[in-house]
């Protein structure tokens, strides 16, 4: 066997190619570090504008990092085109810059993808696209996606009917508590579905709380009960949930007699004034008509209240 060495050239070459390339790696790694925090601090500046809602800043700081390929701020970009935020609605500008995140596999653009064209929501009705979108998104477990992707086979949307596959994929869905799923589920007769969507409603999931309520005060998959009814509604005012509590507080207005409600001005005040509190502007343009209609006692016991319950949800908070 023949060894082989190196001459002194051969390795005075080498390692001057070493040094080199250790060098080059040395300048250009904190050059790369550097640009990567930069964008970091961009997106962030970016993030931060729009959750103020300002939308004008957030597109300055947003499009050049969605231009550089930044999945995170393609999908923000492409929102904010969707819901029309600093610019005019542009369906089709929105779909080039989630379609940009999608294919960087971001989930929520891949959603919103999958909603758009199974809806016609800013672009026409695409039901390949929606489907592709779709089962990318449920494949990952998002439960809206595997619930509406279900809908589509299950009414044959753009694809062959397919009553397994569709009611396979809404199953998915009502197992992890998404109470449309398990509302579609309790309308067609699915005891097991019924049951899963009180167990979410009695854990404190507002939505299945709310759908309780529809479904018991419509009928729909279970016998009508107004006062079964009520009381769901009840619980979702009571965890917070503005639009419950204008209801509530709406009933309590003039009182409701099929719902087995009484006119009581004083809970009508205090459950408007909570929901006026979170910006619900009926809610308090309500609870303004009917001071009218209230003395100072019934008005300052209605006020006594309402801080009696928001003591009563700061103290749960600190638990």
């Amino acid at each position: 066997m023949t060894k082989i060495t190196m001459t002194e050239n051969e390795r005075r070459t080498k390692s001057v190619a070493c040094h080199a390339t250790l060098l080059h790696l040395l300048f250009i790694l904190p050059l790369y570090l550097l640009a990567a925090s930069s964008a970091w601090g961009d997106y962030q500046d970016g993030r931060k504008a729009y959750n103020r809602g300002d939308y004008a800043t957030a597109l300055k700081e947003l499009r050049p990092l969605a231009e550089q390929s930044h999945a995170e701020a393609q999908y923000l970009v492409g929102y904010m085109y969707y819901k029309g935020q600093g610019v005019n609605k542009n369906g089709a500008e929105a779909v080039k810059w989630l379609r940009k995140a999608a294919e960087q596999e971001n989930v929520k653009a891949q959603l919103r993808l999958g909603m758009m064209f199974r809806l016609g929501l800013g672009v026409s009705k695409n039901y390949a696209e929606a489907e592709k979108w779709l089962r990318k998104t449920a494949e990952q477990g998002d439960a809206k996606a595997e619930y509406n992707l279900g809908l589509m086979y299950y009414r044959g949307e753009g694809v062959d009917k397919d009553d397994i596959e569709g009611l396979n994929w809404i199953r998915k869905a009502a197992e992890q508590n998404y109470a449309s799923a398990q509302n579609f589920l309790s309308q067609m007769g699915d005891a097991e579905a019924l049951k899963r969507l009180r167990n979410a409603a009695e854990q404190g999931n507002i939505q299945a709380q709310l759908t309780l309520a529809d479904m018991y005060y419509k009928g729909k998959g279970v016998a009508k009960d107004h006062t079964e009814a009520v009381k769901w509604i009840h619980k979702a005012a009571e965890q917070g949930y503005a639009q419950a509590q204008f209801a509530l507080g709406r009933f309590y207005v003039t009182g409701v007699v099929e719902l087995g409600v009484s006119k009581d001005l004083v809970e009508a005040h205090k459950w408007l004034s909570l929901a006026a509190a979170q910006d619900h502007e009926k809610a308090r343009q309500k609870r303004d008509e009917i001071v009218q209609l209230m003395t100072s006692e019934q008005i300052a016991t209605a006020e006594l209240r309402a801080r009696e319950w928001e003591w009563n949800q700061i103290e749960k908070s600190a638990k």
